[in-house]
């Protein structure tokens, strides 16, 4: 671990010690800070929801966000299409 470092991030009213890459600190900080937000904000809306419903709510949050990235990003319809209209114009162009 002599590449890492350790530090705490301070999430939902407890501290966390991770050990991260240096230059991962500053994401590794935001991420731990979106939480926070998103807590803050949830708590606003449903102050009488248990804090633990309420990060299940948030992991659900990232959950799906996360999901739907990748189903953004996913490129295999793309690519079957492409094989696709390469097996049509290679059998065409043998014809000729």
């Amino acid at each position: 671990m002599d590449d890492k470092w350790k530090i705490n991030l301070s999430m939902a009213d407890a501290t966390y010690p991770v050990w991260i890459k240096p230059e991962d600190e500053e994401i590794v900080r935001k991420a731990a800070q979106q939480v926070n937000d998103i807590l803050k904000e949830y708590r606003e809306k449903w102050p009488n929801v248990e804090k633990e419903r309420i990060m299940t709510m948030i992991a659900y949050r990232f959950s799906l966000e996360s999901l739907l990235e990748k189903q953004r990003n996913d490129t295999t319809p793309y690519t079957e299409k492409i094989t696709e209209l390469t097996k049509t114009l290679e059998e065409h162009f043998k014809k000729e």
